[in-house]
């Protein structure tokens, strides 16, 4: 799905509110040194006093007022780092802040868009834009290991390390994962481990639940005015970095739900491109309700990870009841 106008608009004014953030964050800083490190002030000030005096001299012909006036930048920029080093603060202290530091939030690297802009295409595109909010919540540092047993505890941690390998190794894997199992026992927790550090490493995530996912193709499929939406929908579908399916199984099965499941796994598999499946289906299950070619895709061309053990999401509201 293309951008409406308003669309576009809208997060170029994200971007235009993250710049006047850090401008003024970085204007917050260097009025905090300028108070309390004594000298840098002036030092600051040398820089303009220096480059006037030597670009005199470079007009009037002296050929060695460039070289100089590089050096006495550099002694300048050494000098000023060291009164920061001497007042706790960090050597780049003062330099420009990004919230994306490859595009400095303007959106675009060498005039294509950035993968930032990237992903916040995908959340105004396919109402995904809560999925910041649950990744801030739901990733591998707020991870806990406490609600599993002594028996479910082993695979879990097993499934934890396999989705960091997965995580750190995302660039150059082009691998896919299933976790299957039973309900409440931290799939969709994994998941979204997963999306956060590859969002963070600059790629782009479509998340989908399953029912989400087939209502948003059949609602655009059978309405001819939204066949280049359509068109849109296929090309990130097949595109993205990684795409996340929760909950297969969920979705009604339709002679459509399966021709689209299969086209969307195997266009991502011929182009590798990473997907994560999680359902509540065992593999039986899951055989018997898809058609052989999609199970034969599955398992094929996903590793997979078998969670079981308790309800976790009802241990934790049984806990939270209590208090």
């Amino acid at each position: 799905m293309a951008l409406t106008n308003t669309q576009y608009n809208t997060i170029m004014r994200v971007y235009e509110q993250k710049q006047t953030k850090n401008r003024h964050l970085r204007e917050d800083r260097l009025n905090f040194v300028y108070a309390n490190v004594k000298g840098y002030r002036h030092l600051d000030e040398s820089v303009a006093t220096l480059s006037v005096s030597q670009g005199k001299k470079m007009l009037n012909g002296d050929p060695n007022a460039l070289a100089v006036l590089k050096e006495q930048l550099h002694q300048l920029s050494r000098d000023k780092k060291e009164l920061l080093r001497r007042a706790g603060l960090p050597d780049d202290y003062l330099e420009p802040v990004y919230d994306c530091p490859d595009c400095h939030d303007t959106g675009y690297v060498d005039g294509r868009k950035c993968h930032c802009f990237r992903q916040a295409e995908i959340a105004l595109l396919y109402q995904q834009s809560n999925l910041k909010e649950v990744l801030q919540k739901e990733n591998f540092d707020t991870l806990s290991y406490e609600y599993f047993d002594e028996d479910s505890l082993p695979d879990f941690r097993a499934a934890v390390q396999k989705c960091r390998n997965f995580a750190a190794a995302f660039d150059s894997s082009g691998r896919n994962l299933f976790f299957y199992g039973t309900v409440g026992t931290g799939k969709t927790f994994l998941s979204n481990c997963i999306a956060r550090e590859v969002i963070e490493s600059g790629h782009s995530v479509i998340y989908f639940s399953a029912s989400m996912l087939f209502d948003t193709l059949s609602r655009n499929a059978f309405d001819i005015k939204r066949q280049d939406n359509l068109d849109y929908l296929y090309n990130d579908l097949y595109n993205c970095d990684l795409l996340v399916i929760d909950d297969l199984g969920t979705e009604q099965s339709t002679p459509f739900t399966l021709s689209h499941l299969f086209t969307v796994l195997n266009e991502r598999i011929i182009r590798k491109k990473s997907m994560i499946i999680s359902t509540n289906l065992s593999l039986p299950e899951l055989k018997e309700r898809y058609q052989d070619r999609i199970f034969s895709r599955i398992t094929s061309s996903f590793d997979f990870c078998k969670l079981t053990g308790p309800d976790i999401r009802m241990y934790r509201k049984r806990l939270a009841n209590r208090k």
